[in-house]
Parts: C-alpha cells; structure tokens; sequence
C-alpha cells in the first residue's frame, strides 16, 4: 500500500471531500461565513483563504494519498489566519501554536496507521518552522460529525486542557511528544480523524 501525504494546494483542494471544499466554517468569521453561504460562493472563499495562506504563511494543510487514492485530509494554520477561533469563549490560541482546524479520514482507512502519519507530519512541518505546539477547540458535548472535533478524542490523543470550558476547552498538543507515539495513540488518532465526516450548518458559537 502506497502512502503520500501532499501539501495542500489549489491544485489538489479537488482531492477533498466536496462538503469540506464548500466549508468556510474557519476560514471566516460566523457572519462572514453565513454571507458567503447565502450568496452561493463558499467554495470560492475557501479557495481565496488557501491562496492566500499559502502565500503569506506557506503549507496549511496535507492531502492523504493512499495508491494515489485521496482517503483524507488535514487543516491547519496560526490563529491570526482562523478568524472564527476568537468566536470561542476559550480562545486565544497561544502564541508559539499552530491551530489544528480539522482533519479527516475515510472509515474505511481508520485503523492502518494513517491517523499517527498525518499527525506526525505536521507535527515535523511545524517544529522545522519553530512552533512548539499545536492547539485546538473541543466540542465537551459532541453528538454528531462536525469541524469543531470532540474534545474526548483530542484527550485520548495526547492533547492537554490548556483552558477548561463545559462546552468548548481549548487543548493543547507538545510538537516533540509526536514523535515517538506508541500504538495506543495511534489508534485514537484513527477514531478522532474518522470522527469528522460532514459540514455543519454555519452558526455563531
């Protein structure tokens, strides 16, 4: 089995699950995001915020390939880029962090390791650009498949709560703890990325 993980671009956005190219959940702010999804142009918003990420910043998330097959993906960026983040009554991301945004994995793909390697990725991306961590919202009441990913799977992945909230914790992950994770994690990796597979409806928090 052939395995490539592809910095994403505009050239492969296509390689993503429609639902997730026409997702502006992050990517702007909650009136923003309603504006753009009432005027039918999300999936152009999406574009326009990659372009310009990969411009100012660089590499903002990787495509999973798997025999050239696309089973997933995984978003990422510093906060200032993330503006629907300073929605969160625990925000603000710590300076020296990355946000991981969202991530996903085909079910049928959960369970062969796929979820350590898109983790450690990044992980190796980000400590070669100095950041020391990469932090992330949970959902402490998460029922159903959306962007902001369950804070119980974050926790079982090595992420620590940085700033509690009965809803919304703010979690944190060490970059260098990444790097030498054992089988355990790795299939908590597998369950939370296969946790995210459909766009919620744009609301403020």
């Amino acid at each position: 089995m052939g395995r490539r993980l592809a910095p994403l671009t505009l050239d492969n956005l296509p390689d993503i699950p429609k639902r997730c190219r026409s997702c502006v959940f992050w990517e702007l702010d909650p009136v923003s995001g309603e504006a753009a999804v009432r005027a039918g142009r999300p999936e152009l918003e999406k574009e326009a915020w990659i372009s310009a990420v990969l411009l100012e910043w660089g590499s903002c998330g990787r495509v999973v390939y798997v025999d050239e097959v696309p089973v997933g993906f995984v978003l990422y960026a510093p906060p200032a880029y993330v503006p629907r983040s300073t929605a969160f009554p625990t925000s603000p991301v710590a300076a020296d962090a990355v946000q991981l945004m969202t991530a996903w994995l085909l079910p049928g793909y959960q369970g062969q390791g796929l979820g350590r390697v898109i983790v450690q990725t990044v992980a190796k991306d980000l400590l070669r650009r100095g950041f020391k961590a990469i932090e992330a919202f949970g959902d402490a009441g998460w029922t159903e498949p959306a962007c902001v990913l369950p804070a119980d799977h974050l926790l079982a992945v090595g992420f620590k709560t940085v700033r509690p909230h009965p809803r919304f914790p703010r979690l944190r992950l060490e970059l260098r703890s990444t790097l030498s994770w054992k089988e355990d994690v790795e299939l908590a990796l597998d369950r939370l990325l296969g946790a995210v597979q459909k766009e919620p409806a744009l609301r403020p928090l």
